[in-house]
């Protein structure tokens, strides 16, 4: 009684989720990330620029976030094995979660020492910071140009974006704490350039990790509603109800969708089970944004036998 259909929405490459296809972009940016945390070390140092050295560190977890990231795009490109039915699908969302995690202890590390230096305050040097400060921000624009059209269909790719953008917004506020210094000799300006790095960080990084944990908690895609899903059901002739409907993400461009589905005899017999379920395929597929779709047909009463085992 039950079958399963696919109804033709495809994000994912074929081979590949969705990240996949940046695999490319994503390491451009991962060297471009390393050799400006080289340079922002080095110009952080020489200027003694906390708001230099804390975009390195930041940069550093850029680093190793989209190192993890191209890693997991790896084992996710695995082929499916009778043990593990959807492959290493789901090692890029936890990839996004470790991205997470080094975020929000990166963000958490500036605030502290930014706080730290407003207590005991460091002489900058402006002219410098400039000059690595603009240096960051340049790459850092680079990268985002690279990931942007990624970071809309991935939640791996969308980590590194945000952690990118981050930066970018530090390179620029580390340039405006540099000009203050070079023309006022305000040396307050460096550590509250520290914390509006900061304060970017972590707001950023809990949207992210709430979209994460949805996704391994297998929550419902969040452009599909359920209650909609359904009521595009019951709404096709002969259905009288619909029970254990689910819908999860896999991972990133890979949303599917479950239900067992109760259609009268009669209906089942005027119509076969094959007509049954692509009107359910078309039904679905002209409304949702969903990858796979898996129908049990039940006749009346049938969930009744079932009610112990299903939820």
């Amino acid at each position: 009684m039950g079958a399963g259909h696919d109804h033709g929405h495809t994000h994912a490459p074929p081979g590949g989720t969705a990240t996949a296809a940046y695999v490319g972009r994503l390491r451009v940016a991962l060297s471009i990330t390393l050799t400006v945390m080289v340079v922002e070390i080095v110009g952080g140092v020489a200027a003694d620029s906390l708001a230099l050295v804390a975009d390195a560190a930041h940069m550093a977890t850029d680093a190793l976030g989209l190192g993890m990231a191209l890693l997991a795009i790896h084992f996710a490109g695995r082929p499916a094995t009778g043990n593990r039915t959807f492959g290493y699908a789901r090692a890029e969302i936890l990839a996004a979660l470790a991205n997470c995690l080094l975020l929000l202890g990166v963000g958490g590390y500036v605030l502290y020492e930014a706080i730290e230096r407003f207590v005991t305050p460091a002489g900058t040097q402006g002219g410098l910071t400039i000059v690595f400060g603009a240096i960051g921000l340049v790459a850092n624009m680079i990268s985002l140009t690279l990931l942007m059209r990624g970071q809309k269909e991935s939640l791996n790719v969308r980590g590194a974006f945000l952690e990118v953008a981050a930066d970018a917004l530090g390179s620029l506020a580390v340039l405006i704490s540099a000009v203050v210094i070079l023309t006022t000799g305000w040396q307050a300006a460096d550590p509250i350039a520290s914390l509006v790095i900061g304060l970017m960080i972590v707001p950023r990084t809990v949207k992210l990790l709430r979209e994460t944990l949805d996704v391994l908690l297998e929550a419902a895609p969040k452009d599909v509603d359920m209650a909609e899903v359904r009521t595009h059901i019951l709404a096709l002739d002969g259905v009288e109800d619909v029970h254990d409907l689910h819908a999860w993400t896999i991972t990133s461009g890979m949303p599917v969708l479950s239900a067992h589905v109760v259609v009268r005899s009669d209906v089942l017999s005027a119509i076969g089970h094959e007509k049954m379920l692509h009107e359910l395929q078309n039904c679905l597929g002209d409304h949702f944004d969903v990858e796979h779709c898996t129908f049990q047909l039940e006749p009346v009463g049938h969930a009744e036998h079932e009610a112990h085992l299903c939820h």
